[in-house]
């Protein structure tokens, strides 16, 4: 009976087991069911979730909001709302293009009141545009302002290149238009009222270099007098202040206002009335290259052949009137000024990275350049043929030509040497030599050699002193006149010193010559000469020095050089001396009694020193 009790519960119990493994197989299979649907459920949803983030967007882009409208349509186009919704309309527009693009049936929905709105738009824009273009053309308008205020609405002109060119290019030409004729007339009145306010004496095709310097004639039959004295010829040579030009103050200065130096009865030079000019031209051309790379969104080439559009006839006018004034200028310094002037603003211009006028400036070179090279070769040639006998009374101070030559060549080195120009140094070379064969063929017309050196230094002198101011040290001009200075001024020191000592000075030579050949007892019998040489100086020696000094002083017109000449004869002196103990001093002439009667040279050196200038 136990037995069978067991059984029968075994049987229920694996019966049970049974059923709790069916049950458990059947839940696993529901989990992967329930995992397999929540998978597919998140895949859906965000398939869901990304075309309605897509429609969402295309839904916006479609919509054309109420706002929208209503400030295109009302607003005044300055209203920062305006520039606002330009923006957004113009992104519908892009949108709608590209929807039609890809064939979108929805862009039908929207293009109607896009195409409106753009049409309103872009008349609005026209007309706020073409307003301003013509305040420009109101007198005394500071253009600056219409364009500051353009700038300020630039996207304007980039929505109409976008979606109207035609309307760009019209609102484009306009402008060209409108400012090339306001440059070309500025310009035009403010060129022609500057030359009122020029020098009315300038120079001509006589007023050269080396012109003789003649008071004026009068003509009997006519009563005038013929050209006018030349006492103003030298400034045509001079720089004076005209340099001040160049310098940064100057340069980059306030512009001439014509009718306020006409009041003031002002006048100035030509490179003066150039500088105003080309700074005007300088000033408006680079503000006006920016303001149409901005405004205009062009660039390189494109930026260039607009600006040349505007500023052409202009920049045509200009050169067609230096042209004009050219062929009549003489006044190489007013010529060279202008070059540099152009020089320097070229270097402005490429500083400021702006290009609109690098053409301009090479074809003013290109007419300035050969102008100052022909006035200089005139100059030359003028030198070349001068006839000393027709340039008056001689006399030994320096020469009008050489300081006209001086204070030239001294100009045109000092301002050279910020552009160095190779043409140019060439060309001085050539007057130099001209000029140093000028001194030399009227120094020939003195019948004394010593009239001859006097002349000679003095007119080195000066040359080497005006030069030195403002040339450097080591400039060709400088080292080539300081080296025929010294060779004149030795020369010199030994005539001077011929007169009164020569007979001592002769004696030394020979006798020193004699030594080295080892011949010095052909002089032993000399004695009466050596006795004469050394009681000669020793009783006119003081008297001499001074006689020396006094014509010395007398002889040059820089006291400095007179004083540095009577310096170099009296220690040319000492050595003379010194060289006259020493052969006295040889066995030759021991036994002379007379060599006691020899001063002291230490004693000569303190006596000299007392003759000395103290100026």
């Amino acid at each position: 009976m136990k037995t069978l009790n067991k059984r029968k519960i075994s049987v229920r119990m694996e019966g049970m087991l049974s059923g709790f493994q069916s049950d458990l197989s059947s839940i696993s299979s529901e989990i992967q069911t329930l995992q397999q649907q929540s998978v597919s459920m998140n895949m859906r949803l965000k398939n869901r979730q990304a075309v309605r983030s897509q429609l969402s967007q295309l839904v916006d882009e479609l919509v054309v909001p109420k706002t929208m409208i209503l400030v295109i349509l009302e607003s005044p186009v300055t209203e920062q709302e305006f520039l606002e919704q330009l923006h957004e309309l113009n992104k519908k527009i892009n949108f709608a293009k590209e929807l039609s693009f890809r064939e979108t049936l929805a862009c039908s929905d929207i293009q109607d009141n896009v195409d409106r709105l753009k049409i309103k738009a872009v008349t609005k824009i026209r007309e706020f545009i073409v307003q301003k273009i013509y305040s420009f053309r109101k007198p005394m308008t500071n253009y600056q302002i219409p364009q500051n205020t353009l700038l300020k609405y630039r996207f304007f002109y980039q929505f109409l290149l976008a979606n109207e060119r035609t309307v760009a290019k019209e609102l484009r030409d306009e402008y060209v238009d409108t400012m090339s004729k306001i440059y070309y007339s500025y310009f035009k009145s403010y060129s022609g009222r500057l030359l009122k306010v020029q020098y009315e004496d300038v120079a001509d095709k006589d007023d050269l270099m080396g012109v003789e310097d003649t008071p004026p004639v009068l003509h009997s039959s006519s009563g005038f007098f013929s050209k006018p004295s030349l006492k103003s010829r030298n400034t045509i040579f001079t720089l004076g202040q005209r340099g001040a030009v160049l310098s940064p103050a100057e340069l980059e200065g306030p512009i001439l206002v014509p009718h306020t130096a006409q009041r003031g009865d002002n006048r100035y030079p030509y490179e003066t009335l150039f500088r105003s000019q080309h700074y005007a031209l300088l000033d408006n051309g680079c503000r006006e290259y920016l303001f149409l790379s901005d405004f205009f969104m062009v660039a390189g080439n494109s930026a260039l052949d607009l600006f040349n559009s505007i500023m052409g006839k202009t920049l045509g006018m200009f050169l067609k009137n230096m042209s004009t004034y050219l062929s009549d200028c003489y006044d190489s310094i007013a010529v060279f000024l202008c070059i540099h002037v152009i020089l320097r603003f070229k270097a402005i211009t490429a500083k400021r990275n702006i290009p609109a006028l690098d053409k301009y400036w090479e074809a003013v070179l290109e007419l300035l350049w050969p102008r100052f090279e022909l006035i200089l070769e005139m100059n030359i040639q003028s030198i070349r043929s001068t006839d000393p006998q027709k340039l008056g009374v001689l006399d030994t101070r320096p020469h009008y030509i050489t300081r006209r030559y001086a204070e030239f060549s001294s100009t045109i080195v000092s301002i050279n040497q910020t552009f160095p120009n190779e043409r140019t140094n060439t060309l001085l070379g050539q007057l130099q030599v001209e000029v140093e064969n000028f001194v030399l063929k009227m120094a020939a017309e003195f019948p004394s050699r010593k009239d001859q050196l006097i002349f000679l230094i003095n007119n080195y002198d000066m040359m080497l002193s005006v030069l030195m101011e403002r040339a450097t040290d080591d400039s060709k001009e400088v080292e080539g006149f300081q080296q025929l200075l010294m060779a004149r001024t030795q020369e010199f020191i030994e005539e001077i010193l011929s007169s009164p000592f020569g007979g001592m000075i002769a004696f030394v030579k020979e006798s020193e010559a004699l030594m080295e050949r080892g011949q010095l007892d052909k002089l032993k019998n000399d004695e009466v000469r050596i006795t004469q040489l050394v009681r000669g100086f020793s009783s006119t020696w003081k008297q001499s020095v001074e006689s020396l000094s006094q014509d010395v002083m007398r002889s040059f017109t820089n006291f400095k050089n007179g004083t540095s000449i009577i310096q170099g004869a009296l220690t040319q002196l000492i050595q003379y001396y010194h060289g006259f103990h020493k052969v006295l001093n040889q066995p030759t002439f021991r036994s002379l009694t007379v060599r006691s009667e020899l001063i002291n040279l230490h004693h000569l050196m303190v006596e000299v020193k007392k003759h000395k200038p103290n100026f």
